[in-house]
C-alpha cells in the first residue's frame, strides 16, 4: 500500500487508529461507570475474581504507561545534552507539552480526586442510609393513618345504637357514611360473629390477601382463605394494623363494638400504587445498601481509573510533543547535514524526502538556495578569472604609468593633505638639484624648496582645493642659475577616501626665452610694418614742402598745406598705432543682459563647492530684488576674486566665517552686494592702495585681482569700497546701479574708444584691400599725386 509506504503518514495512521482506540476505551469505562452492570457488583466468587482480575489489568496498563513515560522523559533528558542539532529542540518541546499539560491536568486530577470522595461520603452517608427505614415507617404510618379513620367511622356506627335495632334503621344508619368512606365498605356482625349488615361490600367471593410490613423484608403477602367477610372478620382481630388486598384494591381496616357485643368493622381504600411505590422504595433502598457494601471497591476503582487517565494524558502529551518535536527536529538535522556539506564546499547537496507543509517549503527554499551557490560559485570563479585578468591588465597598466611618469621631462609630485610627498619622479628631484634616485617619499614639500617658493606652493594648493585646480610660476635659484617653474596643482582623493594634492612642476625657463624673444621679434616686425607704410608719405611731403620752400613758386602755399595735411593724417595713423597696441591688455566689451544677482553670487559660490574646507559659508540673499543689467560671466569673475581672497587672508584665523549678502540700497537706485571675512582686517594704508594695480599684501600673486574686480564694477557703472568688518575681518561693497541699456558706462576713454572703433574701420579695411590698411592706401595715392 503506498499510502503507508510513507513513514511520515504510517506515523499519522497509527496516531489516529491510537486516538481512536483510547477514545474508545474510554467511552466504554464510562459506560460501565454509569450503567448497573452486575459484573461491578460481584455477589459470587466468580465476579469477584473478574472484577479483581480487572483492576489488575488496569493497574498493569497504569505501570506500562509510567514505564514508557518515564522512558520518555529519560530519553529526552539525557539527549538533550547531546550535540545534535535537534535535541535541544525536541528537550524544548516535551518540556514545554509537560508544563502545559502537567499544570492543568493536576489540577483536574486533584480536583477530580476530592470530588469523588467528597461525592462517595454524600452517597453513603447516614442520612442516605436512613432512607431505607424512613421510606417504611412512612408506609406504617400511612397506614396506620388510614386504619385510625376507619376505626373511628366504625366507632360512630357503633354508638349509634342502629346495629341494635331493625335492619331497615341499620341500613340507613350506614348509608349516610357514604360521603366519609370515601368508596370503602362497612360490615355489621352479630353477638354469634356472623354477618347480619353490609354497605358496599364487594361480593363475598372476592379473593382477598393480607399484607403485612416487616422491617427486614418490607410488605407480605398472605392469602386470605373463605368468604370475603369472614377474611375481614379475621384479619380485623390483629393489632399490627394489616392491609387488606381485596381484587387489587388495598384497604385499612378499623372496628367497634356496640353495647350489645355486636361488631362493626370499617374498610377504607388505601391511596392507589401504594404497594408498587413501597416495592420500588423498598428495592431501591436495598440496592443502595449492595452499593453501600461495595463502596471501597468502587472507590478503589474509580480512583485508579481517574489515575490510569491523568497518566494516559501525561503520556499522550509527551508522546505527542516527541512525534511533533521529530516532524521538526527530522528535516531539521537533515538540513543541517546539508549546511555542513554546503559549508564544506559540496555545492551538490541537496535535502529530499519532505515536499509538504511549511518545512517542505522550507527544505525547497534551501535546495533553491543552494543551486543559487552553485551557480555563484561557477560565476564567482568565471569573474575571479576575469578580475585576475583585469589585475593583470592593471598592473601592466600602472607600471606603463609609472615608466611614463618616471621618464616624462616634467616633475610630478603627489602630496597628502598634510603636504607630505608620497611620490614624486626622478624629473623632480632634477628640478630640485637633488641626486639622480634620491628618495623624497616621506619629506615635506616646504623641506624641499625655498621659502618663498613653499608659501606660493601652499597657495597655490589651497586655491586648487577650492576651485579644483590652479596655476602659478615661480623662480627658483639652483644649479647656480635662476629657473622659471610653473606649478599645476589638482585636487586628488587618495583611496582610503582621503584629500591630497597632485604637483606638475614643469621648467620654463628656456620656454619664456624664447617666447619673449618671437613676441619681441612679431611686435618689431609689426610696428616696423605698421609704422613704415605712414612714413613714406611723411617723407615725401617733407622733401616737396623743401623744394618748394626753395623755388618759392606763386601756388607753393596750397602745396605746404597739402603735404602738412598729409603730415598730419599719417601722424593721426601712427597714433592710432599706438593705441591699437595699447588695447592689446584690455578686457573685453562688457554683454549686458538682465539678470538675477542673487543667481549670480549663487553661481560664483557654486565655484568653490566643496573646496572651503573649514570656512562656514553664511548667506543673506535678499529675495524679490529687481533685475539688474550685467554682464553675468564678468560679475562672477569679480566675485570670485573677492571669494578667494577672503578665503586666502583668513588662513590662519581661528574664526573663518564668509558672509554673502545682497540687499536694495536705501535710495532703491542700485542693488549692494557684501562680501564680508573674518581675517586680520584691513589698516588705513592697505585700504588706500587696496585697487591700484601691482598692488598686493602677499609676497606672491600679481595684485591685479582686486583691481580687475573694480575695472569690472566700474564698467558697469558701480563702484566697490572697502572697509572693516563687525567684529573682526574685512568687508567688500559692490554697488551696482539698476540702470537702462543705453545707460552703460565705457571706462576705457576717449583714445582707446576711438581706437577700438578705428580698428574696427581698419580690420574692414584690410579685408577690402586685401590685407593693406586703409592709411596705407591713402598715403600711396598721396605720394603718386605728389611725384605727379
Amino acid at each position: 500500500m503506498r499510502f503507508f509506504a510513507d513513514p511520515r503518514r504510517r506515523s499519522i495512521a497509527l496516531l489516529t487508529g491510537g486516538a481512536v482506540i483510547v477514545f474508545f476505551l474510554l467511552g466504554t469505562l464510562q459506560w460501565f461507570n454509569t450503567s448497573w452492570i452486575d459484573f461491578l457488583n460481584p455477589e459470587t466468587y466468580g465476579q469477584t475474581m473478574a472484577l479483581t482480575a480487572l483492576e489488575v489489568l488496569l493497574f498493569l496498563l497504569l505501570l506500562l504507561l509510567l514505564l514508557l513515560l518515564f522512558r520518555t522523559v529519560l530519553r529526552v533528558y539525557v539527549g538533550q545534552g547531546s550535540s545534535g542539532v535537534g535535541a535541544r529542540l525536541r528537550s524544548r518541546m516535551v518540556l514545554g507539552a509537560i508544563l502545559i499539560t502537567v499544570t492543568p491536568a493536576a489540577l483536574m486530577s486533584l480536583f477530580s480526586y476530592f470530588l469523588l470522595n467528597r461525592s462517595l461520603e454524600r452517597w453513603f452517608s447516614p442520612d442516605a442510609l436512613q432512607l431505607r427505614d424512613d421510606s417504611t415507617t412512612i408506609v406504617q404510618e400511612l397506614v396506620e393513618y388510614v386504619a385510625g379513620n376507619a376505626w373511628s367511622e366504625a366507632r360512630t356506627v357503633a354508638e349509634s345504637g342502629a346495629p341494635d335495632r331493625d335492619d331497615q334503621t341499620l341500613q340507613q344508619a350506614l348509608s349516610s357514611r357514604r360521603i366519609t368512606l370515601e368508596g370503602g365498605f362497612l360490615l355489621v356482625y352479630g353477638n354469634d360473629k356472623k354477618l347480619i349488615a353490609t354497605f358496599q361490600a364487594p361480593p363475598e367471593s372476592s379473593s382477598a390477601y393480607l399484607r403485612l410490613s416487616t422491617p427486614q423484608s418490607g410488605w407480605t403477602a398472605t392469602p386470605l382463605r373463605g368468604p370475603l367477610s369472614a377474611a375481614v372478620l379475621s384479619a380485623a382481630q390483629r393489632n399490627d394494623h394489616p392491609v387488606v388486598d381485596v381484587m387489587g384494591q388495598e384497604y385499612a381496616l378499623g372496628a367497634a363494638f356496640t353495647a350489645s357485643g355486636k361488631t362493626v368493622i370499617a374498610v377504607l381504600p388505601m391511596p392507589k400504587g401504594l404497594n408498587e411505590t413501597t416495592t420500588r422504595i423498598r428495592s431501591g433502598a436495598d440496592e443502595y445498601m449492595k452499593l453501600f457494601h461495595a463502596r471501597r471497591v468502587i472507590k478503589n476503582t474509580l480512583s485508579l481509573t481517574l489515575l490510569l487517565v491523568t497518566v494516559f494524558v501525561f503520556f499522550s502529551s509527551v508522546w505527542l510533543a516527541v512525534f511533533l518535536s521529530k516532524q521538526i527536529t527530522r528535516p531539521v538535522e537533515a538540513l543541517a547535514d546539508a549546511m555542513d556539506a554546503i559549508s564544506a564546499g559540496i555545492y551538490e547537496q541537496r535535502v529530499e524526502g519532505i515536499s509538504t507543509g511549511e518545512m517542505g517549503e522550507l527544505v525547497r527554499s534551501f535546495n533553491h538556495m543552494a543551486a543559487d551557490l552553485e551557480t555563484s560559485r561557477q560565476l564567482a570563479q568565471t569573474a575571479q578569472a576575469q578580475l585576475t585578468g583585469a589585475n593583470a591588465a592593471v598592473e601592466e597598466r600602472r607600471r606603463e604609468l609609472e615608466t611614463i611618469v618616471e621618464t616624462i621631462p616634467s616633475g610630478v609630485v603627489t602630496l597628502d593633505a598634510s603636504g607630505i610627498i608620497l611620490q614624486s619622479n626622478r624629473a623632480f628631484a632634477a628640478l630640485m638639484g637633488l641626486k639622480e634616485g634620491a628618495s623624497l617619499a616621506g619629506e615635506k614639500i616646504e623641506s624641499i624648496l625655498p621659502a618663498d617658493c613653499a608659501e606660493d606652493l601652499a597657495g597655490v594648493i589651497r586655491r586648487a582645493n577650492r576651485m579644483g585646480a590652479a596655476s602659478t610660476e615661480v623662480e627658483l635659484h639652483a644649479r647656480g642659475r635662476v629657473l622659471h617653474l610653473a606649478i599645476t596643482s589638482a585636487r586628488l582623493v587618495l583611496g582610503d577616501g582621503k584629500a591630497g594634492s597632485v604637483l606638475v612642476v614643469e621648467d620654463t625657463t628656456e620656454l619664456l626665452r624664447a617666447q619673449r624673444q618671437l613676441a619681441w621679434k612679431e611686435v618689431a616686425q609689426q610696428v616696423a610694418h605698421e609704422i613704415k607704410n605712414p612714413l613714406t608719405p611723411i617723407a615725401l611731403s617733407a622733401e616737396r614742402i623743401g623744394r618748394h620752400l626753395e623755388r618759392g613758386q606763386a601756388d607753393s602755399p596750397n602745396i605746404i598745406r597739402k603735404c602738412s595735411e598729409v603730415i598730419l593724417g599719417c601722424v593721426g595713423t601712427l597714433r592710432t598705432l599706438v593705441d591699437q597696441f595699447s588695447a592689446l591688455a584690455q578686457f573685453p566689451a562688457p554683454q549686458p543682459r538682465p539678470c538675477d544677482m542673487n543667481q549670480i553670487v549663487e553661481e560664483a559660490l557654486a565655484l568653490f563647492g566643496g573646496r572651503l574646507d573649514g570656512i562656514t559659508v553664511k548667506r543673506d540673499l535678499e529675495p524679490g530684488l529687481p533685475a539688474v543689467l550685467v554682464d553675468p560671466e564678468a560679475i562672477r569673475r569679480a566675485l570670485a576674486n573677492l571669494i578667494d581672497n577672503a578665503a586666502e587672508a583668513m588662513h590662519g584665523s581661528l574664526l573663518r566665517v564668509l558672509g554673502m549678502r545682497t540687499a536694495l540700497s536705501e535710495d532703491g537706485a542700485a542693488i549692494e552686494v557684501t562680501v564680508s571675512d573674518t581675517g586680520p582686517g584691513l589698516t588705513d594704508e592697505i585700504r588706500e592702495r587696496l585697487f591700484l594695480p601691482f598692488y598686493s599684501t602677499k609676497h606672491r600673486g600679481t595684485g591685479l585681482g582686486l583691481s580687475i574686480a573694480a575695472k569690472i564694477v566700474q564698467e558697469h557703472g558701480g563702484s566697490i569700497s572697502a572697509e572693516s568688518n563687525s567684529p573682526k575681518g574685512a568687508r567688500f561693497l559692490l554697488r551696482i546701479p539698476l540702470m537702462e541699456p543705453a545707460t552703460l558706462v565705457d571706462t576705457r576713454g576717449p583714445q582707446e574708444a576711438i581706437s577700438s572703433s578705428g580698428s574696427a574701420d581698419r580690420s574692414s579695411a584690410r579685408w577690402q584691400s586685401g590685407g593693406q590698411s586703409a592709411p596705407a592706401v591713402a598715403g600711396t595715392e598721396t605720394v603718386k599725386d605728389l611725384a605727379s
